[in-house]
């Protein structure tokens, strides 16, 4: 701790761990945490005990890593979860993003601001969770996805590599709404270089196959099959755009 720069106000357990070159900045509070080399840590961060962050991290003001999950009576399912965050070198989280317990990250990964990801995540490597993202229990992420603003990914959803998500999209895990927690609730899966356009909905157990692509505004209430191109309400298979023609026409 003593190579790291740190700000008289910040609070740090003496069993954390800081290496070298890091820089923790105005009314911080770590626990018993680990810091890796030149990582960056902004005002106002909340790192809880249990917490792993690798080299050359940046974490923005006002984020808090390692959330406790808790709930209410009203909540169906319940809570599990290891004490534990691991977040990836060259990572960037956000502004008042909230990570959960039971989380890891991969590296070069970027959380945006106010994005919510909650126990049993898992990101993966060169990922993009946009802003105000929210990621439900047990969501899997795979490498090189993207994931654009205000878009819910629901739990138990498996979101593959190289897919990209736009912006509000929404997707749903349960048929039967009030038929408590159980093994009907079933995310949607997202299957390699899938892509879902602008504020489309993908309904619970749907398989979107790899290549597919989902049109802006549509309702997928089936399977896609992989390479497909669906659009509509509900969505139904299009004519795929060839690759000279403009995209912006089709999705």
């Amino acid at each position: 701790m003593n190579s790291s720069l740190i700000h008289s106000s910040a609070i740090i357990h003496p069993d954390a761990v800081l290496a070298e070159g890091v820089i923790v900045g105005p009314y911080v509070v770590i626990g018993k945490a680990a810091i890796g080399r030149h990582s960056r840590i902004h005002s106002h961060v909340v790192i809880e005990d249990g917490v792993h962050i690798g080299d050359s991290v940046e974490i923005f003001p006002g984020a808090f890593i390692g959330k406790i999950p808790k709930g209410a009576g009203a909540l169906a399912r319940g809570l599990e979860f290891e004490p534990f965050v691991e977040i990836g070198s060259d990572s960037s989280i956000g502004p008042h993003a909230v990570i959960y317990y039971d989380v890891r990250i991969g590296h070069n990964t970027l959380i945006g601001d106010g994005a919510s990801i909650r126990e049993q995540c898992r990101v993966g490597n060169f990922s993009i969770v946009g802003r105000h993202v929210t990621l439900n229990y047990n969501a899997r992420i795979g490498d090189r996805t993207k994931i654009m603003d205000n878009a819910q990914i629901t739990g138990n959803c498996l979101v593959g590599s190289d897919v990209f998500i736009s912006m509000n999209v929404g997707t749903a895990n349960d048929n039967l709404i009030r038929g408590g927690y159980g093994d009907h609730i079933v995310g949607p899966v997202i299957e390699d270089g899938a892509i879902l356009g602008l504020g489309s909905n993908i309904l619970p157990g749907v398989v979107v196959g790899s290549n597919a692509k989902v049109g802006a505004g549509a309702l997928v209430t089936r399977h896609v099959p992989a390479g497909v191109t669906v659009m509509g309400v509900p969505a139904r298979p299009r004519q795929a755009a060839s690759e000279d023609s403009d995209v912006r026409t089709q999705l």
